[in-house]
């Protein structure tokens, strides 16, 4: 059974860049990734080239091989394999949980979310994102707006298919 990322969090940030890791997600990137074991720290891969968003996706190290065995099934030096690439391989960091569930993201990811005092980590299912506070509760896309612009008696589910 794979294990998901589940809830959302407010972490503090350090002056060097550090914040710690919600003690659930700790767990299930220990589950994602195939090299930890007792004793170690798990590693993860943040996604950082989508301009476009204002957040930073999250990937534990098996979900991450899911989108590398997807791109190897490309053909080799295709444009589109070439921008893949370039987009998951090129624009991501590998980052390990220390000993006291903290990571440093990267300074170039932190001026990119304008981070500096604090965090939102939110989950997405198989990935979590990291947002700035501010843009998260100013104008980033919300569940909350999201409902609000359905009909008073929709379903979320109705989305997810399967048995009715």
């Amino acid at each position: 059974m794979v294990r998901r990322f589940i809830g959302d969090f407010h972490q503090k940030v350090d002056g060097k860049g550090r914040m710690s890791i919600p003690a659930d997600f700790r767990r299930v990137l220990e589950a994602g990734d195939p090299s930890w074991s007792e004793g170690k720290n798990p590693e993860f891969v943040v996604h950082y080239g989508d301009h476009r968003r204002p957040y930073v996706e999250a990937y534990t190290m098996e979900a991450f091989d899911e989108i590398d065995a997807k791109i190897r099934m490309m053909k080799r030096g295709s444009k589109e394999r070439r921008m893949l690439e370039e987009y998951f391989f090129g624009h991501s960091v590998k980052l390990q949980v220390d000993e006291t569930g903290r990571i440093v993201l990267p300074a170039r990811v932190r001026d990119r979310l304008g981070l500096k005092d604090a965090a939102y980590f939110i989950s997405s299912g198989d990935t979590f994102q990291i947002w700035n506070p501010v843009d998260r509760e100013g104008g980033g896309a919300s569940v909350r707006d999201w409902l609000d612009a359905q009909d008073e008696d929709f379903d979320p589910l109705v989305l997810a298919g399967g048995e009715e």
